[in-house]
């Protein structure tokens, strides 16, 4: 049960940071602040990256076109738009973790974004 709830604290704790970085990147390129509204977006995002990931050989690019895919669903703009958000919430993602694991030694990841 413990650990079950620990599962819990860190999938909670890691989608409320893949949501802020989404959140920091719509801000920045979009102007849009809307942060429940990145939050589902960083979910949705994980979710479609889980479901295609898999695929041998091509599944990581095919998760990263889905990745970028939902943020061009989720966000105005287009694709070019949704890249920028996406790498500017990849980099944000890092500086945020970067950041919280070394001054809180937490060791968590963002979920919804990307090899972060």
């Amino acid at each position: 049960m413990v650990e079950m709830i620990g599962s819990l604290v860190a999938f909670v704790v890691a989608l409320l940071i893949g949501g802020l970085a989404i959140y920091a990147s719509a801000s920045l390129v979009m102007d849009v602040q809307n942060y429940s509204y990145a939050v589902i977006t960083a979910l949705i995002g994980a979710i479609a990256w889980g479901l295609t990931a898999w695929i041998p050989l091509f599944g990581p690019i095919l998760a990263l076109i889905v990745w970028i895919g939902v943020i061009n669903w989720r966000y105005p703009g287009g694709w070019i738009d949704a890249v920028i958000i996406g790498v500017v919430a990849w980099l944000a993602a890092l500086v945020l973790l970067f950041v919280l694991n070394a001054a809180l030694g937490l060791g968590v990841g963002a979920f919804g974004i990307p090899g972060a």
